[in-house]
């Protein structure tokens, strides 16, 4: 069996403000100044969990392993300190975003160092893709990161058989998924930057005993299908970013702060949805 690790970040134990989770190099666009050597120990900690879920994947039966990394600029992990035997994707844009590598050969896909959805209350650094975003809605199903890749890998027609990360992405994946996706809590969000971890070591452990396990359920685990055509709603914190959404071929505006874009099928919709965010990250319009 082929296995595709998405690994983010702010999931990760011991991770709790985005001093850990932003690149040096881009540190200055969101405010943060000298995080250097706090990311440093972050991304190594995110490198040890995504080694754990590698590792499991290959007990519990994997042939072969794929690590995507899922978070921000998309080269986070160590390259040298990953799983030998693992292929590792890194790099952005990538056609698939945060499941690079995925296709019709993959037999399960495990979520590593994943969160909660934006405006989720004591759930460590929620957010979904980007802060602008208030709520994504698939068909009228509200969902996060977690969500939108597990209706991608739907398309796939691959299940979603694990997520880490904290309480609150666990019970999320849990309620849209269902209760058979195993669930490693290694935090318990007590806000947007606060949290109880799990030792790292611990936290590890118990990956790589989750994502055995989730390789070997991964055979009778459903994918997550959405309804065709489907109709991805999007909340945006303002007016003037609607406004730069709605530029886009097939957007409309169904609110103040609110857009709409019914996609033939899943790929369709999640193109629109990354153009969507792209070109409000411009915040300029010509």
């Amino acid at each position: 069996m082929k296995v595709l690790i998405s690994a983010d970040m702010e999931g990760t134990a011991g991770i709790v403000d985005r001093a850990h989770t932003a690149i040096p190099d881009r540190g200055p666009l969101y405010g943060i100044q000298n995080n250097a050597a706090e990311y440093d120990w972050a991304r190594r900690l995110m490198t040890e969990e995504v080694n754990a879920a590698a590792a499991g994947a290959f007990e519990g039966g994997a042939k072969d392993v794929w690590i995507t990394d899922a978070h921000g600029s998309m080269r986070n992990l160590l390259p040298l300190a990953l799983h030998r035997e693992a292929r590792y994707v890194s790099g952005s844009p990538k056609t698939l975003c945060m499941l690079e590598g995925l296709d019709e050969t993959v037999g399960a896909v495990l979520f590593t160092g994943y969160h909660g959805s934006a405006g989720t209350p004591a759930s460590v650094l929620a957010h979904t893709y980007i802060g602008i975003i208030q709520d994504v809605r698939l068909n009228g199903v509200a969902m996060g990161e977690y969500g939108i890749n597990a209706a991608v890998a739907g398309h796939f027609n691959v299940p979603v058989a694990l997520v880490s990360g904290d309480n609150t992405v666990v019970t999320q994946v849990h309620k849209l998924l269902g209760p058979d996706v195993v669930g490693v809590e290694v935090k318990r969000g007590l806000g947007t930057y606060a949290a109880v971890h799990l030792h790292p070591e611990k936290a590890r452990e118990a990956i790589r005993a989750g994502a055995a396990e989730a390789v070997r359920r991964a055979p009778r685990l459903r994918p997550y299908r959405v309804s065709l055509p489907v109709r991805l709603e999007v909340d945006i914190v303002g007016p003037d970013l609607a406004d730069l959404a709605g530029l886009l071929p097939g957007v409309v505006r169904v609110g103040p702060r609110s857009v709409a874009y019914d996609g033939s099928d899943v790929l369709t919709m999640f193109r629109a949805w990354r153009a969507m965010l792209n070109v409000m990250m411009t915040r300029t319009a010509v």
